[in-house]
């Protein structure tokens, strides 16, 4: 029993530094140095963490990332950078936590507690990415000051009661390997839109054209789709937003072709397996929705229900989501659609 206690200890430290990790080493330490907590004789090896020193360094960096972590695209940096500090830090802390174990077991709670910060931490990265879609701050200070009051609560749940504590730790990494392959997509789309807006052409002004021809690795999937052997109009690589039956953070294109003017399909690879989604245009309105990092194309029912669509496009290709609305409106027109029926008859 006393071992697994250890281990909850161990665990929840290491998940709590994955959050923040000077925070948690300078909360714990100020506990013990004014003896707000006092320590059980399993965890006398943690004093060492009530040293001045260590309590002045970790205050300092706590300091520096109070203010860094609430500065949209600034905390983003800085997680990019504490990618290896809080595994790292959260591994040290477990073995501080275990004393002198059999060297064995002592590596096994370093590896499981590394992990655990790692997944702590790249779930506190990727909320952040996805926050930094909008540039007001109020969303980044929210989450920095909630993320300080669970570490500050978590310490003291590990303090009064660790096998509740890591239950509770327990629950939360499930939750995450649940969602990680949704969030790492997301990770992956924020990362490549901030490239791409960073990257962007200089020449706002450069005509721009529809594409006819899909990435080579989304032919095949259009190919086995386009049973009818439809004419691509125009193909446009883009990422998938909201919509129904469609996941989100998809990297692929939308098609649209000739002989179907009321309807353009979205091809994709889903871990890797083809994805295709037709989508019937009719009653629907389109328009262009510009954002911090993005430029997205919004499909909504034109009488205010139904189901809503959204495209997302790198925030240079403004001019190129301004085509395939114009397209699109010209394509649902009540001229352009007599003359398809016309022409089929």
């Amino acid at each position: 029993m006393e071992r697994l206690d250890l281990l909850a200890v161990a665990l929840g430290l290491a998940a709590l530094a994955g959050i923040n990790l000077y925070l948690t080493v300078f909360a714990t330490g100020l506990a013990i140095h004014f003896h707000w907590i006092a320590l059980a004789p399993q965890y006398q090896s943690l004093e060492v963490l009530g040293n001045p020193w260590i309590i002045t360094i970790a205050g300092v960096l706590y300091f520096l990332e109070f203010f860094a972590d609430k500065i949209p695209w600034v905390d983003s940096v800085w997680d990019a950078v504490h990618t290896v500090i809080r595994p790292i830090g959260g591994a040290l802390l477990a073995i501080q936590v275990l004393g002198h174990p059999s060297p064995a077991f002592t590596i096994i709670v370093a590896l499981l507690a590394g992990g655990t910060s790692l997944v702590a931490h790249t779930a506190k990265a990727a909320t952040r990415l996805a926050s930094n879609s909008s540039p007001e701050p109020f969303s980044n200070i929210g989450l920095s000051l909630g993320e300080d009051a669970a570490v500050l609560g978590g310490l003291a749940l590990v303090h009064f009661n660790p096998i509740l504590a890591l239950v509770i730790f327990l629950i939360c990494i499930g939750a995450f390997f649940y969602f990680a392959p949704r969030i790492l997509r997301a990770m992956k789309v924020k990362i490549w839109l901030a490239w791409r807006k960073l990257n962007g052409p200089a020449d706002h002004d450069v005509p721009v054209n529809l594409p006819s021809t899909l990435p080579a690795r989304l032919a095949p999937i259009f190919g086995r789709e386009n049973v009818l052997g439809e004419t691509i109009l125009w193909a446009v690589p883009c990422v998938s937003g909201r919509g129904r039956r469609i996941p989100a953070n998809l990297f692929g294109a939308l098609v649209a072709t000739s002989e179907e003017p009321r309807r353009i399909t979205f091809v994709a690879r889903k871990a890797g397996r083809p994805f295709a989604r037709t989508i019937d245009l009719e009653g629907f309105d389109v328009t262009r929705e510009p954002k911090f990092l993005s430029e997205n194309l919004v499909i909504f029912s034109a009488g205010g229900k139904g189901p809503k669509y959204m495209f997302v496009f790198a925030r240079p290709h403004a001019a190129l989501v301004e085509l395939i609305v114009k397209d699109l409106h010209e394509r649902l027109s009540e001229p352009v659609l007599q003359e398809h029926v016309a022409t089929n008859l």
